[in-house]
């Protein structure tokens, strides 16, 4: 299927769950990226911009039969992006701002080899249930999602719980938009 060696540059677990469970072989190499970007960008374009960042960053290990893919996700609502909380309290905030509404899941991915990049972006829109304080601090005490943009994941008690809809896949929810990578890998 695959002509070149896929190298995954994230060290999300997520991601790497979602390629074995795809079946696309792959390893792991990382580099550390300061994760900014410019304050006038359109929100829409964060995570794409990130993952090119994080893609590029990497490029200097990458051999000729490789091709490099790399991710970043945002949750956006208005124009405020939820990253990564910085500690339970921020987790909670986050929450509950997100709480009965509804917000967009951005990942940008960025696939690089020696010749060529492709940057594109799943986009999902997400609906939770309210959610009581108590659930909150529940969630944030059990699941502990300090390394998850928008201080959740679908796959855990808050997306079985408290999301009643998607628009979109759950896989971009999750962290990759698989069906948007498997169809750029091939292309590529």
């Amino acid at each position: 299927m695959l002509q070149k060696k896929l190298i995954l540059a994230s060290k999300s677990p997520r991601r790497k769950q979602l390629l074995e469970m795809a079946g696309i072989p792959f390893e792991i190499k990382t580099k550390e990226v300061e994760e900014n970007y410019p304050e006038d960008m359109p929100v829409m374009d964060v995570a794409p911009y990130l993952a090119q960042k994080k893609a590029r960053a990497c490029q200097d290990f990458i051999q000729d039969d490789e091709i490099i893919l790399a991710a970043d996700s945002v949750v956006i609502q208005g124009d405020n992006i939820y990253g990564k909380p910085t500690d339970a309290a921020d987790a909670r905030r986050i929450i509950s701002e997100l709480s009965g509404k509804m917000h967009w899941v951005i990942t940008g991915v960025c696939l690089l080899s020696a010749e060529k990049e492709t940057v594109f972006a799943g986009k999902a829109k997400v609906y939770f249930e309210e959610i009581s304080e108590a659930e909150i601090a529940y969630y944030v005490e059990k699941y502990k999602p300090f390394d998850k943009a928008g201080a959740y994941a679908i796959q855990e008690w808050i997306g079985l719980c408290k999301i009643n809809r998607i628009e979109g896949t759950y896989s971009n929810i999750m962290g990759l938009p698989m069906e948007m990578v498997y169809k750029e890998l091939v292309a590529f």
